[in-house]
Formats: structure tokens, C-alpha cells, sequence
């Protein structure tokens, strides 16, 4: 599920309001968005704040064992801002018009990570570096890839991952995690639905990787 919150001027007042929409990555159903996200827009002047969403409870019992920190992504300069990101097909990056993450892009990814982890209720604690809790590894990534490919118009999300033993700083294992998703068009509300379906495929596979132990 992604979020859209609109912000327009009313009366000298800001007035905000939250739309969420459930996200089939197959269908890329957006239409309940835009008529009633953009309703409220005025003259556009303002750019629609966009959110990601991280992975639903899914606990069982038993098997918290092990504690993890999660280290905020690094990216290169482009994927540090709050913008949404376009890949021309000769490489060059540009800014989707009208439309921005709710965070960093980095700082909003860690969130996700952290809370889709805490979801799965197999883990001790799941922290972050700040936090000053004891912890047996650490989980540090970096973004690769977080924005829309023009030329085949998918969402395209590539993070590697590596997990740290606390301590030594021993790697005790490393991943590459991709997914890629169509989209219906390359503008702000497409790309941002096409970003979270596709980082909720790539949060599915760290949950699992990390609570695997392997």
C-alpha cells in the first residue's frame, strides 16, 4: 500500500489529507488516486507528498532470538534528497515533476526496513545505530537503484545488503535484492506506486533473508 498527502491553501490555512490505495503490482490500478488525490491541488504549485510503505504484520511465535541494527542506506547524491527519480535510456537522471518523497529517501527506506522486520515478529529488537541498544549485527545497505527506466517505463529498485557481525565486523553474508515494475505512465503518482510495489518485493526478500540467518 502507498500513500498520497495532498497539501493545498485554504483560506490562509494549510489543509492536509491522507489517500491510501492498495497497490496490485499487476494492475497498477491508479485511478481512485488521481481523481481524488489531485482534487485538492490547486494550481499545482505545490508538488504531491508521496510515502512508502513497509511490509504488514506477519509475527509468529517463537524464534526472537537475535537482535539487528539497521544502518541507514548510503546512495549516491541524487537518491540522498526527497525527489523521484527518472532514468533516461542514455543513462541521465532528471526529477519527476509535481511530486516528492515524505522523507530522504534514505532515511524513509531505513524506516521501512526497520518496521517490516519488527512486523515479523522473529527478531529480539530491531534498532537503529543511534538507539544504543546491544545487538548482535548489523544490517547496512546501499541504495543502488530507486527510480523510474523512461525506456521500458518500470519502477526499478536495486539495493545490496550486507549483514555484520557486531564486534569482529565479520561479513556474515551479502545480497543483491532487484525488483522491477511496470508502470502506467512516467509521472509523480505512477512512479511513486510503481517504486512501493516494487520495494515491497525487495522488503519481502530482506524480512526473509535476515530472519533466515543465512
Amino acid at each position: 500500500m502507498f500513500a498520497l498527502m495532498t497539501t493545498a491553501s485554504t483560506s490562509g490555512t494549510a489543509a492536509t489529507r491522507r489517500v491510501s490505495a492498495r497497490f496490485r503490482p499487476a494492475g497498477l490500478a491508479l485511478a481512485a488516486v488521481l481523481s481524488s488525490g489531485l482534487a485538492g491541488c490547486g494550481g499545482g504549485a505545490t508538488p504531491l507528498t508521496f510515502d512508502l510503505a513497509a511490509l504488514p504484520g506477519n509475527a509468529r511465535p517463537g524464534g526472537a532470538t537475535r537482535a539487528i541494527v539497521v544502518a541507514e542506506p548510503i546512495g549516491l547524491q541524487p537518491l540522498e534528497a526527497d525527489r523521484i527519480l527518472v532514468r533516461e535510456p542514455n543513462g541521465s537522471l532528471s526529477f519527476v515533476g509535481g511530486g516528492q518523497w515524505s522523507d530522504r529517501l534514505p532515511r524513509l527506506i531505513q524506516t521501512r526496513i526497520i518496521q517490516s522486520l519488527e512486523n515479523s515478529g522473529r527478531l529480539r529488537s530491531v534498532t537503529r545505530p543511534g538507539d544504543k541498544v546491544v545487538s548482535d549485527y548489523q544490517l547496512v545497505s546501499e541504495i543502488r537503484e530507486f527510480d523510474i527506466a523512461a525506456g521500458s517505463r518500470e519502477a526499478v529498485v536495486d539495493i545490496s545488503a550486507k549483514i555484520v557481525a557486531e564486534g569482529t565486523g565479520k561479513v556474515v553474508n551479502a545480497r543483491v535484492f532487484s525488483a522491477r515494475v511496470p508502470v502506467p505512465a512516467v509521472d509523480a503518482a505512477s512512479a511513486a506506486a510503481g517504486l512501493d510495489a516494487a520495494l515491497g518485493q525487495v522488503l519481502g526478500d530482506v524480512v526473509r533473508w535476515v530472519n533466515s540467518g543465512r
